[in-house]
């Protein structure tokens, strides 16, 4: 049977499944008040008189809406310019509260309590504002359509935190012009639910709100909260210039001991406008997109594909999820060097739209296939961008987008529009779709470097169910890529294939609270995936074991079967592979991933043996020092056929370290030192490629705009005909930046 006509078939048998009712919500009354309190981390008596008290006496996991083990309350008013919040969090066993000092979006490990709230009350998207017991910040955005949660997005907003004898308390204040949020109505109604999280044994949820784990989705299960009279919002502006300085040396250690020295100075400015309560235009004008925090070193060595890298820049970062739909169309990280750009972001009536423009002064894209992607660099070639989409909200939870992009410089081309949807059946039964289609003209250079056609275009297609239930989920999927689509602002790295994957998962809950072991489950799936000819490329099983216990344990184990096809022959893998990771004491993390078994050498086309090991180390030396190490150690192994020319033995051992120390003086300063080191062996040659890189890095951070970086970094390598690693590069730079505001 063709892969989409079974798909097809098995949506309209599993969709007649039922789903829970949603429980009965609480309605809480917001306060208005006419005094702020002081943001200190002292609920001082009287401050708070006004406030509306709400008791999280839930845990929500890993027990299932059962008493909280201990009290907290958390309090909320507001004066028609900011929200605020208030938390009396209480424990028995003090001394075990993980309390730290952090950088911003680093708290989540900690203890910490905080509020989600939707202003729309569309059950959609939230925003999260999470505080650990010192005071430092943790903000979010939700959007349960697509089960994601971002801790790109920063919003400028105060908190505070103190120990106490009997636990902690935290201060929260939230402008209103640092969200979105209806404007010109008498009262407003929205979603609301306090969270803490209290790790000990195990990561325990306290919330108000019960979890019905029946339900696909969690926004839509928060109580409500009634109030904020008249909201009106006037026109806020920030303006951020920035001054980047560097002085860099570089050369290349094989032909010269000479160094080139360079100074540079660049002046930039970006501006945020918040023209109304949830529309937002960005602008910059020469921005400093100097990546201050590295990209960690990813393996690459026999792999087809292309390597994915996340998005760290600020001005892309505002509403990116306005940009997202089901597959990855919008990857700014492919805007490489920017001179300028502008954006808007907003919503009117349950429809959000998104534009964006930029002027790029380089111009790179993945060419995709079906065993692998080519980078393409068009060579001192400025191209223009745009980017757009529209939203639309209809039903509970269902929506349907249009997605254009535009990329293009004198005889290059790519431009894709698709249009997508999701639709709920019910809260546990969801289908998502997007059908794309793309056009690409390529330059002479392109076309003579890669073998491609001047002019071409496809389509693709994605469909996506999902049945969800407390005790289980079924998926199918569905992913159908032309031989000529492309995606050059976005990550897609594979095409000219169609895959057909139907899986789940069961989950057992443990009934006994006193056990530390708390759930465990048994996943896996099924798929097959051919060419747009109908050959086969590849069929596969996988199957898995999972359970969490005490100390934060964790282990998923399974094993992988497939048959998979490159370069015209079929070779037969099967694989063992293991997560694990616990907390033996509250300062100590340890992870690490395993995996041994076939894999294809695909440099030789030929079947070799895997063995790649993880690990991971995360260590909290007191209150300010930490202590980050992610490893990987990987050998493949190739015996020796027929052809006596064949290389037998350790084809390939690689070995990358990344270190990270960082010394958080406060919730503002810190220092930081970044190590990352990389040996590939090539045992058939007898060569060894070596690369070190470091970086020292002082910040002291006002908030996410006002901010001061100083910092040295260093790389080198070692190749052929250097014997030991040789530095290329050093720079010394500094950055400044400050928000103005109006």
């Amino acid at each position: 049977m063709h892969l989409g006509r079974l798909f097809l078939s098995s949506i309209i048998i599993l969709s007649g499944f039922g789903a829970s009712a949603i429980s009965e919500k609480t309605t809480y009354d917001m306060p208005r008040v006419t005094k702020a309190p002081k943001i200190d981390g002292h609920l001082s008596e009287g401050e708070w008189k006004q406030a509306k008290q709400v008791k999280l006496h839930l845990e929500t996991y890993p027990a299932e809406n059962l008493p909280a083990p201990v009290e907290t309350t958390a309090y909320m008013m507001e004066d028609g310019e900011y929200i605020y919040f208030a938390f009396d969090a209480k424990d028995n066993e003090p001394d075990n509260i993980r309390a730290y000092f952090r950088d911003r979006d680093q708290i989540f490990q900690d203890d910490f309590v905080g509020v989600i709230f939707d202003p729309f009350n569309a059950d959609r998207r939230a925003f999260e504002f999470f505080v650990n017991p010192l005071g430092a910040q943790g903000d979010l955005t939700r959007d349960d359509t697509r089960n994601n949660e971002d801790s790109s997005w920063n919003t400028l907003w105060e908190s505070a935190g103190q120990m106490k004898p009997d636990g902690y308390q935290v201060e929260i204040a939230v402008p209103y012009r640092s969200i979105r949020f209806p404007s010109g109505l008498a009262k407003q109604q929205w979603g609301i639910q306090f969270l803490r999280i209290y790790p000990r044994e195990a990561r325990k949820i306290l919330s108000d709100s019960p979890n019905d784990r029946d339900l696909s989705c969690s926004i839509c299960q928060y109580h409500k909260v009634e109030g904020f009279q008249n909201l009106t919002s006037s026109d806020h502006f920030e303006l951020t210039p920035t001054l980047t300085l560097s002085q860099e040396e570089t050369r290349d250690p094989i032909t010269t001991n000479d160094w080139d020295s360079e100074n540079n100075s660049e002046v930039g400015l970006d501006a945020r406008w918040a023209i109304s309560e949830d529309w937002i235009a960005n602008a910059t004008i020469n921005p400093d997109f100097s990546q201050v925090e590295a990209d960690a070193a990813q393996l690459n060595v026999n792999t087809t594909f292309a390597l994915f890298f996340q998005e760290a820049r600020p001005f892309f970062l505002e509403g990116q999820d306005y940009f997202q739909s089901h597959n990855n169309l919008v990857h700014t990280r492919s805007i490489a060097e920017p001179d300028y750009g502008s954006k808007v972001t907003g919503k009117t009536n349950g429809t959000t739209y998104a534009f964006l423009g930029a002027h790029d002064s380089q111009t790179s894209f993945i060419l995709p296939g079906a065993f692998g992607s080519d980078l393409a660099v068009l060579d001192d070639t400025e191209s223009s961008v745009f980017i757009g989409r529209v939203q639309n909200e209809f039903g509970n939870k269902s929506n349907i987008g249009l997605t254009l992009t535009h990329r293009s410089a004198d005889d290059y081309l790519n431009q894709v529009a698709a249009v997508d949807s999701t639709y709920y059946f019910n809260e546990s039964n969801y289908v998502k779709a997007q059908w794309m289609h793309s056009t690409s003209e390529n330059p002479e250079s392109i076309v003579t470097e890669f073998s491609v056609d001047p002019v071409y275009s496809d389509d693709a297609l994605t469909v996506n169910y999902r049945h969800r239930k407390r005790d289980y989920t079924i998926y199918i999927d569905y992913l159908d890529f032309g031989e000529d689509f492309r995606a050059d602002l976005g990550f897609i790295s594979r095409v000219n294939f169609r895959k057909l994957v139907v899986g789940g998962e069961h989950r057992w809950f443990n009934e006994d609270k006193k056990s530390p072991w708390t759930r465990w489950f048994v996943s896996g799936d099924v798929d097959r995936t051919e060419d747009q000819q109908g050959r086969k490329l590849e069929e596969e099983v996988e199957a898995y074991f999972g359970i969490n216990g005490p100390k934060e344990f964790f282990i998923r184990t399974g094993l992988l079967t497939r048959e998979q096809l490159y370069n015209d022959v079929y070779f037969s893998e099967n694989s063992f592979s293991t997560w694990f990771e616990f907390r033996p004491y509250k300062d100590l993390w340890l992870g690490h991933f395993l995996r041994v078994g076939d894999q294809i050498d695909f440099n030789n086309t030929r079947l070799g043996e895997i063995k790649l090991f993880e690990p991971q180390i995360k260590w909290q030396v007191g209150q300010h020092f930490t202590i980050r190490y992610d490893g990987l150690i990987y050998d493949l192994k190739v015996d020796a056929d027929d052809d006596p020319n064949q290389f037998a033995g350790e084809h390939y051992k690689a070995n990358i370290a990344n270190l990270r120390l960082t010394y958080q003086f406060d919730l503002r300063s810190k220092l930081r030192f970044t190590n990352q080191y990389s040996q590939v062996k090539y045992e058939s040659t007898n060569e060894t490629d070596k690369t070190l890189g470091w970086q020292l890095l002082f910040s002291y951070k006002v908030n996410p705009q006002s901010l001061f970086f100083l910092g040295y970094s260093s790389y080198g390598f070692e190749e052929s005909p250097l014997d030991e690693i040789t530095e290329s590069q050093k720079t010394l730079f500094a950055k400044f930046s400050y928000v103005l505001q109006s």
